[in-house]
């Protein structure tokens, strides 16, 4: 493990001068609720906008029922979005750009979906492998 640099007056004005920017250039969440009939977690932004997602698209909240969902809390910055029932949390300007989870988690929704599709070339495929006695085996490593 690396060793930890000493916090010095240069970092913490850099700090400082990173979360101004983030400040400046990113809404807050200033309300958030998770509405039953739609499904939906409703946060509303201090820009007047309100945003909502479906919680099955969020990292930690996929398998959440709706009595989990009912309780959401927002850090004092703005910036973060809890779930106490599930201990779950979430970022909102992650969320802005349209990720609701860890790249890793992302990456395997990706995939888990791009399986499903369904294409000529892509049963073609499958015949094609089938056919040759279907998918090789994996070599075993040791």
């Amino acid at each position: 493990m690396a060793p930890l640099r000493p916090i010095t007056k240069s970092t913490v004005a850099k700090a400082n001068q990173r979360a101004a920017q983030l400040q400046a250039t990113t809404p807050l969440a200033t309300a958030a609720r998770y509405d039953r009939k739609s499904d939906r977690v409703i946060l509303s932004l201090n820009t007047n906008l309100e945003i909502m997602f479906s919680p099955k698209n969020a990292q930690g909240l996929e398998h959440a029922t709706p009595a989990q969902l009912t309780t959401i809390e927002i850090s004092p910055s703005g910036y973060g979005i809890h779930f106490p029932k599930l201990d779950a949390d979430l970022y909102l300007p992650a969320l802005l750009e349209g990720f609701l989870g860890s790249r890793k988690w992302m990456a395997a929704r990706l995939g888990a979906e791009g399986g499903k599709t369904r294409t000529r070339a892509k049963a073609a495929a499958a015949r094609s492998n089938g056919a040759l006695g279907g998918r090789p085996r994996k070599a075993a490593t040791s």
